[in-house]
């Protein structure tokens, strides 16, 4: 049976979309098709995106083959960071929507709060030649003379022209969003940034949350195919581990569940049908089942702070050690 799932409003925000959605990072292109199929078919209304994922084109012939109409699809794309200066950021849009064959988009997000130096966009064919868009050469390719400011006014016109519905960032601390909301025209919709048990940021939730602006949490399970091997693993965690036993659940639903109960919205990236299955379980109960009767309860404020206590400020995604020749410190 397909839940039905609604674009509901999520926190104390105005801003509406389904509260979990499909991530498609590390989406092999060969998976594109039949994974985008599953999701649509489970019940995923939401599918998040980027050029750097190096699998939009796949993405777009998914689309193409969409058994339900275009305008009950949530979709999210990124501003790559080649793309920052005002006059390439519509035409890196309109190469994505091209690459995603559809005519606009429901979310817009400047990937990272840090410019590169521009490289061509393949405007005229489907998907990229290379990956120079993702290459900052350790940070030699770090553009310092284009402004956050510039970027955001150059996306605002994108909203202006009917091109995106909503418009957002990635990855901004809350310093970046202050100054952004002191002259942004069309406030941020989201702000999409890495949050899981090890990795809370209370303070920015806290912040956005305050602003109006949902919180996206990317990662949600701690990023179990891209950490190394020497890194903490949050689905082992014993605390989470003794949380899903007693009730008969995953643990990737004990760290799904929590972060909706912050308010938050969440991608999780999955090709297993099961896997899917069981993360719109969330939104279709509104909560995680028990193992009776399989009754509906959300987690505990014992549970809770049981989980609060397990946060260490631990990022997967460490920019500064991708760019260690420019001192960019994103979230220092």
């Amino acid at each position: 049976m397909i839940p039905n799932i609604n674009f509901t409003s999520i926190a104390s925000t105005a801003f509406s979309m389904p509260r979990v959605g499909l991530g498609t990072m590390s989406l092999a292109p060969s998976e594109c098709v039949s994974t985008i199929n599953d999701a649509i078919m489970t019940g995923y209304r939401l599918i998040d995106c980027a050029p750097v994922y190096f699998n939009e084109k796949q993405i777009g012939d998914a689309f193409l083959q969409l058994s339900v109409p275009r305008t009950d699809i949530f979709i999210t794309s990124k501003l790559a960071s080649p793309f920052h200066r005002s006059e390439h950021v519509e035409p890196a849009l309109r190469k994505t929507l091209h690459d995603l064959s559809v005519g606009y988009l429901d979310l817009y997000l400047m990937h990272w709060p840090v410019a590169f130096k521009p490289v061509p966009i393949e405007s005229n064919e489907r998907g990229w030649r290379d990956e120079s868009i993702d290459d900052s050469d350790n940070g030699k390719n770090i553009d310092p003379n284009v402004s956050i400011r510039e970027t955001w006014q150059a996306m605002e016109t994108l909203v202006d022209k009917g091109l995106v519905k909503h418009i957002g960032v990635a990855n901004f601390p809350v310093i970046l969003l202050h100054d952004l909301l002191s002259y942004s025209r069309i406030k941020p919709a989201v702000n999409q940034v890495e949050i899981h048990p090890y990795n809370q940021q209370s303070q920015l939730v806290s912040y956005c949350q305050s602003r109006n602006i949902t919180v996206q949490a990317y990662s949600p399970l701690g990023t179990p195919g891209y950490k190394e091997r020497d890194e903490p693993n949050v689905l082992t965690d014993p605390v989470l581990t003794d949380i899903a036993q007693t009730r008969g659940v995953s643990v990737a639903q004990v760290c799904l569940q929590w972060s909706l109960q912050r308010g938050c919205s969440v991608i999780a990236k999955s090709s297993n049908k099961m896997h899917m299955e069981e993360n719109l379980l969330l939104t279709s109960q509104n909560g995680l089942a028990k193992t009776e009767g399989n009754k509906i309860a959300q987690l505990t404020q014992d549970e809770m702070s049981r989980i609060a206590e397990l946060d260490r400020g631990y990022r997967f995604f460490r920019p500064e050690e991708w760019w260690p020749d420019s001192p960019v410190p994103v979230f220092y």
